[in-house]
């Protein structure tokens, strides 16, 4: 017997602030979300499962239209097809009081009630799902502690969508502790809200399976799904399956032994070029570039950012071709010379630097820019902002920030001028 435990798959995810991004690839990552679900129920069919557990957020909230609605029937009419049975559990995404539009289920698609915990019973298998949907999406209480008992010589899954204890980059809905579920002595927890892959025990097993496919960078590596094989009374094999059609990448590159901006992007070359050998899936990528370390060349990036974003696009273009996108460049370099061995040069930089430390605490320097960069700020869309965290800052009249973080690399400038 087989099963595919999925979970938050976010169905039309709205990828806020893409306007932001050069030379984006619109169109896959406006459809990756249902592309990761095609796939999901590609692999379902291919493998014969017996049955697809959805552990919660299947949608990303009320719908904008019926098309979400449309596109899950049509794929739920594939697994009907293939006599492939589907349950699913309404996470905080998708609770039962935050879809403002509702089509009814298909006919192989069997959804847990939100009143309370209950079982149901695939008597050919002799399996016991147990399960509960939100009601509410700030579901705060711990649904896991009245989860009905095993059925005792029955494979016995829990479905949970819950926070579970640990994980304070989630929202604490349905919190519970990983004693509690071991507690109930199922076979296997099926769990979703926590979007990042991860098995906390085998014997019985307790898996987040993540989300389906990755929506922006903090969602990086591979996404997927897991494979379940169970004979009558226990679990044979848990195998991860990779659903996702585009995949996020972080690339860090210590560019210490730099000493200019050619240099660097060397450097970045060799780390991209790493990259593309040891992701040989065939998969687009999309690239968060992130220069760091204590480099004689910090002075040179200040200012340069779009032209290293421009080397950098030309340098994956030619190792990459179409495969690769430059979500964003950023420059986490520091120079090598701090504020006080900069001071203690007795010079005009050094007079200068001793200005600048006092910018950004002057009222009336603060006022003065405040005012200029505010009407920038205004007037420019507020989606910008996640990719733009420094229109928030202004916005919030926090401008002495922006100050202190741009001195070093001024000063880093003027040295390597000089």
């Amino acid at each position: 017997m087989k099963f595919i435990h999925a979970a938050d798959i976010h169905l039309d995810s709205p990828l806020s602030g893409l306007s932001a991004y050069q030379d984006a690839p619109t169109d896959l990552l406006r459809t990756a979300t249902r592309d990761a679900f095609s796939n999901l129920v590609g692999e379902a069919i291919d493998e014969a499962v017996d049955f697809v557990i959805i552990a919660g957020d299947l949608y990303d909230g009320n719908w904008k239209d019926y098309n979400t609605g449309v596109f899950f029937s049509r794929e739920m009419g594939r697994l009907h097809a293939a006599s492939i049975p589907v349950f699913l559990i309404y996470g905080n995404h998708d609770a039962e009081s935050e879809m403002t539009r509702k089509l009814s289920l298909p006919a192989n698609v069997t959804a847990f009630a939100s009143n309370r915990a209950h079982t149901l019973r695939l008597d050919h298998l002799k399996v016991a799902l147990h399960g509960q949907s939100f009601k509410h999406a700030a579901t705060t209480d711990n649904l896991a502690a009245d989860y009905p008992p095993r059925v005792d010589g029955w494979l016995n899954i829990g479905v949970l969508h819950t926070a579970l204890e640990g994980y304070a980059a989630h929202a604490s809905y349905a919190p519970c502790s990983l004693a509690e579920l071991l507690a109930k002595g199922y076979d296997y927890w099926a769990l979703g809200h926590v979007h990042e892959h991860a098995v906390l025990h085998t014997e019985p097993w307790i898996v987040f399976p993540g989300n389906l496919q990755g929506r922006h960078i903090r969602e990086t590596g591979a996404r997927g799904a897991i494979l379940v094989t169970a004979d009558e009374d226990r679990i044979v094999s848990v195998e991860r399956i990779c659903t996702d059609v585009l995949r996020w990448h972080r690339l860090e590159v210590d560019v210490s032994a730099a000493d200019d901006l050619a240099t660097a992007v060397r450097c970045v070359s060799r780390k991209f070029s790493t990259l593309l050998e040891t992701a040989q899936d065939g998969r687009p990528m999309a690239v968060r570039v992130v220069l760091n370390g204590r480099s004689t060349a910090h002075g040179d990036l200040f200012g340069n950012e779009a032209q290293l974003r421009a080397e950098i696009l030309s340098l994956a273009a030619s190792l990459a071709g179409d495969r690769a996108w430059i979500e964003k460049v950023r420059v986490e370099t520091t120079p090598v010379f701090d504020a006080a061995a900069v001071r203690a040069r007795a010079d005009a930089i050094a007079d200068l630097q001793s200005l600048l430390d006092l910018a950004p605490a002057d009222p009336a320097l603060l006022a003065a820019l405040t005012e200029e960069l505010r009407y920038l700020a205004d007037i420019t869309p507020h989606e910008l902002s996640d990719a733009l965290p420094q229109l928030k800052a202004i916005r919030n009249g926090e401008v002495g920030a922006i100050i202190e973080s741009v001195v070093p690399g001024l000063i880093a400038y003027l040295i390597k001028a000089g």
